[in-house]
């Protein structure tokens, strides 16, 4: 007999969607197992099976957010004509409203100063995210779209400026309004690639 049983298999994803709700309303800290499992439709005993801790709900649930969102970025990269619109496309996922999971992002950063594990998934995560700008950047080089430059490093600087921003448009800071961040990160890429890139998104404020 399997020792998960499949209604128990079906349930992992709810509660990881009930974690990913409950941390982003009260922050890991203020978090509980029972809140997720009531959010979830479960037992606290049900969810620490699948989770040990509230650090493992963390990383779980947004490691299985990043897993949608690149499935969900690929696809769009595949219908664009040119590595110029996939740097733009890939920009703009990540400093427009809604396309990241930012409070996630800030608790696993905040947390992994202090945790291995959750340390351990923050650089796994980044190395990926910065892995999929500078393949895009080599790209573009190969095909004559951008100029030299060394693709890590500008992938390094994007994802840092990124991130940051991405942290003020998430406080509500009001210099910091999606559409000059959009702006200022493609002032960045067009400068270091000596190129001209042009915002895909509509109607950004």
């Amino acid at each position: 007999m399997s020792p998960r049983p499949r209604l128990a298999e079906e349930r992992r994803p709810a509660i990881l969607a009930a974690a990913a709700e409950v941390i982003r309303e009260r922050g890991l800290e203020q978090t509980r197992v029972a809140d997720v499992a009531d959010r979830a439709g479960t037992s606290a005993p049900s969810v620490l099976y699948w989770f040990a801790s509230k650090g493992e709900l963390l990383s779980e649930a947004l490691t299985t957010a990043e897993e949608r969102f690149y499935a969900e970025l690929s696809a769009e990269l595949a219908a664009l004509p040119g590595a110029r619109e996939r740097l733009v496309r890939v920009i703009e996922s990540w400093t427009g409203e809604g396309d990241y999971d930012a409070a996630l992002w800030i608790e696993l950063w905040a947390r992994s100063l202090r945790d291995p594990e959750l340390a351990a998934t923050r650089a796994a995560l980044d190395r990926r995210w910065r892995e999929t700008l500078a393949e895009i950047v080599r790209e573009g080089q190969a095909t004559g779209e951008f100029g030299p430059g060394d693709p890590n490093d500008l992938a390094l600087l994007l994802c840092a400026l990124m991130d940051g921003l991405m942290v003020q448009i998430t406080l509500g800071d009001p210099d910091c309004r999606p559409q000059r961040v959009l702006e200022l990160c493609l002032r960045l890429a067009e400068r270091e690639l000596a190129c001209k890139l042009e915002s895909l998104r509509m109607g950004v404020s």
